[in-house]
């Protein structure tokens, strides 16, 4: 294409571009330009609030339409000399535009990411501070603020830092800062806070630690299950730090000696994160973790979650049970949620009333009606779990069975005609059995009641740039491959889209165990968990071990990662 059809493209607007590309109607589009005018937001932006397009739409329409070359900045290392040209972060979030690169052929070329290429206003802008011609590529919103934040972010943080501390020295002297100051709120501690939670929701974390040392604050996120060290701050921000996370949290901000827990909603990037905060005073201080959940992490497809086709089959099955008790188990940390929240999707129907227990509810899903446990109000499991008794219910979910008494409800629920799903804190399916039973419930009874039960934990994936080897004698042993045998694995590598950490993302491995009319017997006797596992194998069973030693062989993960989950060589 040549440049003056380019150019004449660019200055079409987006809105026609998309009609042209049939992502969207007219219809459509005049509906958007009406709130447009409302909400003072870019179009694309207003175009997916509405969720009449996504990102990729967009972006792969202005590629087809521009001629224009699409980049995923995930996997470019941007070189600090691209950087060093804009110190400032703020006219590239302005924009939504991201330089990258120089042009290896024009000299005097800077190659920028543009989620609009064509506003021509931010080339010029761009062009000027710079003094270097700019040419466009396309990229998505997303991708562009996420690059914004991993090589601005620690800059920005530490900037608010130091503003805060200039502040503090010009107005307080050395008073220290008390909570309850009324300039907090509009104090760079309100940026830190929020850029902070924004740095940690694009970085996939599920996790936010603010730890108090003894000379420094620690800010560490929690990504793929591992803790990683993002930012420190001097001791003297503690106090602010701390205030403003209580106040968003709906604490009390005078109280420091005893622990508290909070909740906060934040949109970061049109998506809605649920935190859960909980402050714990320490020898240094009060300690902060956020936990950041998304109704979108949570409503999984199930064939997204990790099953071989085969433990799929046996998922299905299990779900198909009209009554009965189906218990999800594992440590904490290792995805029961979303799987017990997946299978209530699935069984979300008109005709079912589904009714639920938690503590908290970690999403709201449409249709189902959610309960959340108040201890201070007398509503424990136990007590919502008799209410919910005389609501109708065809599907009871609980969150966690804590007590006898909440498993003898349960128990008795599934044995009335109900499907019972909950979860319990074991290591594998078979010792699930053996819980029940020392919380005080008859083996007959849980023989008769339990129609599953799925040990689950999570392992890291392979990052793109994982790298090909042969496995050694132990790792085959490992496998349960002959040594005789040939077998080639994946390890990690490292690379700019992983964080150099070699895995991105994660997947479920799992261990599900049908409650078959043999092991229905077993249970009955008082049979071992060795025993019931023996049993459940020979009905078709997979370990965690065996699941995660097939995840290995496909090249997913990595044998380090089939190591951490196996905790038992010998068990497994």
């Amino acid at each position: 294409m040549i440049l003056g059809e380019k150019i004449g493209k660019r200055k079409k607007r987006l809105g026609d571009l998309l009609i042209d590309a049939g992502v969207i109607t007219q219809d459509q589009l005049a509906q958007a330009l009406d709130k447009q005018k409302q909400t003072r937001q870019k179009l694309g932006a207003t175009l997916m609030e509405m969720n009449f397009t996504t990102e990729e739409e967009i972006a792969g329409a202005l590629k087809e339409q521009l001629g224009m070359e699409y980049v995923d900045l995930r996997a470019i290392r941007i070189p600090q000399d691209v950087i060093s040209l804009i110190p400032d972060s703020a006219l590239l979030k302005k924009y939504t535009i991201m330089p990258f690169e120089f042009n290896q052929e024009h000299s005097g070329y800077l190659r920028v990411a543009m989620a609009d290429p064509m506003d021509l206003v931010a080339t010029d802008d761009l062009s000027i501070i710079t003094n270097l011609q700019i040419e466009p590529v396309v990229a998505t919103a997303s991708d562009i603020m996420a690059a914004i934040d991993r090589y601005y972010g620690s800059a920005e943080t530490q900037a608010v830092a130091e503003l805060f501390n200039r502040e503090r020295a010009e107005r307080y002297r050395e008073e220290e800062v008390t909570a309850n100051d009324e300039e907090i709120q509009n104090s760079p501690i309100v940026i830190l806070v929020g850029s902070t939670i924004e740095q940690a929701a694009r970085m996939r974390a599920s996790d936010i630690h603010i730890e108090p040392l003894e000379t420094r604050i620690r800010v560490r996120f929690r990504i793929d299950g591992m803790l990683m060290e993002h930012s420190t701050y001097p001791i003297n921000m503690l106090s602010a730090i701390v205030a403003r996370v209580k106040i968003i949290g709906g604490m009390d901000i005078s109280e420091k000696r005893k622990p508290q827990d909070g909740r906060i909603t934040h949109v970061v990037d049109r998506t809605e994160y649920d935190i859960r905060v909980s402050i714990l005073p320490t020898v240094y201080g009060e300690k902060i973790v956020m936990r950041l959940t998304s109704k979108m992490t949570l409503t999984k497809e199930k064939s997204r979650l990790g099953f071989s086709p085969r433990e799929l089959e046996q998922f299905d099955k299990i779900l198909q049970n009209p009554n009965g008790i189906i218990l999800v188990t594992g440590p904490t940390g290792s995805g029961k949620s979303t799987t017990l929240y997946t299978a209530l999707s699935e069984l979300n129907k008109e005709d079912v009333n589904i009714i639920t227990v938690e503590d908290p509810v970690e999403a709201n899903i449409d249709g189902i009606n959610q309960v959340q446990v108040n201890p201070k109000a007398e509503m424990t499991f136990a007590a919502a779990l008799r209410s919910i008794l005389r609501q109708d219910p065809d599907i009871i979910m609980i969150g966690e069975i804590r007590d006898a008494e909440t498993a003898s409800i349960a128990v008795t629920a599934s044995i009335t005609g109900h499907l019972v799903v909950s979860t319990l804190h074991t290591n594998s399916a078979a010792s699930t059995i053996s819980r029940l039973a020392d919380m005080g419930i008859e083996p007959y009874l849980i023989a008769d009641a339990t129609v599953g039960v799925i040990a689950q934990r999570l392992v890291r994936r392979l990052c793109d740039c994982k790298r090909e080897k042969l496995a050694s004698n132990a790792e085959k042993k490992q496998l349960g491959v002959p040594e005789q045998e040939e077998l080639r694995i994946c390890a990690p590598c490292g690379c700019n889209q992983c964080n150099e950490t070699g895995y991105r993302g994660r997947i479920g491995v799992y261990e599900i165990m049908r409650v078959t009319n043999r092991l229905k017997h077993a249970i009955s006797r008082s049979c071992d968990a060795a025993e019931i596992e023996r049993i459940a194998l020979a009905d078709g069973m997979s370990t965690l071990k065996m699941s995660a030693a097939r995840l290995v062989r496909e090249g997913i993960t990595s044998i380090a990662e089939l190591k951490r989950i196996a905790y038992s060589n010998e068990d497994q």
